[in-house]
């Protein structure tokens, strides 16, 4: 479906010029005489973009249409129009949220290339909406461990800053979730928030998918293209993966984060960008600067506030609330409950979790859609999750001659026992006592062990999570 164009002017003879030129390269084309009927197409053609022109007499002008758009369509790329503006106009426009300023009379270069630009911010906004839905960024920070207490009020601390910050952490743990978070809480957070995947970007492209290219720049650039750091104007550009960017790479990067200026490939012009960076990677960036492979300036500019996300085995009392949390969305998805019995819990919470909450998040979805039954047991667990909490087989035993790999006793015995007790909890159906019967103690000394391992009590006999 082609991108439908909205066009507001008071002059009839500017919608049909401009309209003519957009359909002739294949958008659609809705029109509006003044800011009233503009509200209205906003709200019923559901347009990509709108050209809203700046004096509409007798009705309200661009600048108060422009703060009604924003507030029904924020995400809609507003490009204002104007032959009698003055700085302070442009400048108001910008600050309300218009993506660009054009001075009549307009050249079809001008519009096309700003219209293109426009679509292009709407797309990248659109998917990092998607996929913030997607990961549940909504409410991302999700856990009541210590470490995630101690991580929200880092965010709170670092976000209403404008200094860089360097988020590391294994793949999995949320990088982008707390960047968003920094975002969200900025005087920024209204602005566009732009996403780099690093490892994603083929070296020879690296260079104009951030700084963007001039038409004719190399094969295949037959138009001009803003890069991510001119998207990111005004708001916030988040670098993930930074550790894989290349050395020619770095050192761009290095000069834009330096001087604010961006430079298009093959272009003569400098563009000034006002944009806030966030880094992050899985990698050690302190090994990588020793070795040669990343730039020590660079690690220096991105480093200045530092950020730690701990992997999900090091803090196991989060699982149960992200799987509340996990299984809320996947009921909302299936429009069906999706609930887990007491012993599910526990089991969930011994496994190490090596792909983190990401791999969390994936096993929740595949036992709702598997799931035939009402209700979630540790079985049904057991046989999604490696179990890489059971001891390992004794000699002569079935696997016993598998090579020996050296483990950590406690934690290993820990590990088991955490299993044991959550299958001896599905089985007794929440039941404490009727749990420590079966294991041949008390439940005194159940509720000890238990709360040694972090496993947390059923809250009643049929204790579960439900949506």
């Amino acid at each position: 479906m082609s991108p439908r164009v909205l066009l507001v002017d008071d002059e009839a003879n500017i919608r049909r010029m401009v309209g003519a030129l957009l359909q002739s390269e294949g958008f659609e084309t809705v029109e509006a005489p003044d800011g009233n009927a503009a509200i209205t197409r906003i709200v019923e053609d559901a347009p990509d973009a709108v050209f809203l022109d700046l004096m509409m007499p007798p009705g309200p002008d661009g600048l108060a249409t422009l703060e009604q758009i924003r507030k029904r369509a924020p995400h809609v790329p507003v490009i204002m129009m104007s032959g009698k503006a003055n700085l302070a106009d442009a400048v108001r426009a910008m600050k309300l949220g218009a993506f660009q300023f054009l001075e009549k009379p307009l050249t079809p270069e001008s519009v096309i290339v700003t219209l293109r630009s426009a679509l292009e911010l709407g797309r990248t906004l659109a998917e990092n909406r998607r996929l913030h839905e997607q990961l549940g960024h909504a409410d991302p920070l999700v856990g009541s461990s210590k470490a995630m207490e101690e991580l929200r009020a880092l965010i709170a601390r670092v976000a209403p800053t404008e200094s860089r910050v360097l988020i590391t952490g294994e793949s999995g743990t949320g990088k982008e979730l707390v960047a968003s978070a920094i975002h969200r809480l900025s005087a920024r957070g209204s602005k566009p928030f732009v996403t780099v995947n690093s490892a994603a970007l083929p070296r020879d492209l690296v260079e104009s998918e951030m700084f963007g290219h001039e038409r004719g720049a190399f094969t295949g650039a037959t138009e001009r293209r803003q890069g991510r750091f001119e998207l990111a104007d005004g708001g916030t550009l988040f670098l993930d993966e930074v550790g894989d960017l290349g050395s020619e790479a770095q050192a761009k990067l290095l000069r834009v984060l330096e001087s604010g200026i961006v430079e298009r490939v093959g272009g003569e012009k400098p563009v000034a960008v006002n944009v806030r960076v966030l880094a992050a990677t899985n990698k050690e960036l302190k090994d990588a600067v020793r070795q040669g492979q990343f730039r020590e300036d660079l690690w220096f500019r991105l480093n200045v506030l530092p950020i730690h996300i701990q992997p999900l085995r090091e803090r196991p009392e989060d699982v149960a609330p992200l799987v509340r949390h996990f299984a809320a969305r996947c009921a909302a998805r299936l429009g069906r409950p999706v609930t887990f019995d007491a012993g599910a819990i526990p089991l969930l919470a011994a496994y190490s979790w090596p792909g983190n909450v990401r791999e969390l998040a994936n096993v929740i979805e595949r036992l709702a859609i598997l799931s035939s039954a009402e209700v979630i047991t540790a079985a049904d667990v057991a046989g999604v999750v490696p179990q890489d909490g059971a001891p390992p087989p004794a000699a002569g035993a079935p696997g016993g001659d598998t090579p020996w790999r050296d483990i950590v006793l406690s934690d290993t015995l820990d590990q088991y026992e955490r299993e044991l007790i959550a299958r001896a909890l599905s089985a007794s159906r929440g039941n404490v006592a009727e749990a420590a019967r079966r294991l041949d103690t008390d439940r005194a000394n159940l509720y000890r062990r238990m709360r040694r391992l972090g496993i947390d009590p059923p809250r009643n006999t049929f204790d579960s999570i439900e949506s």
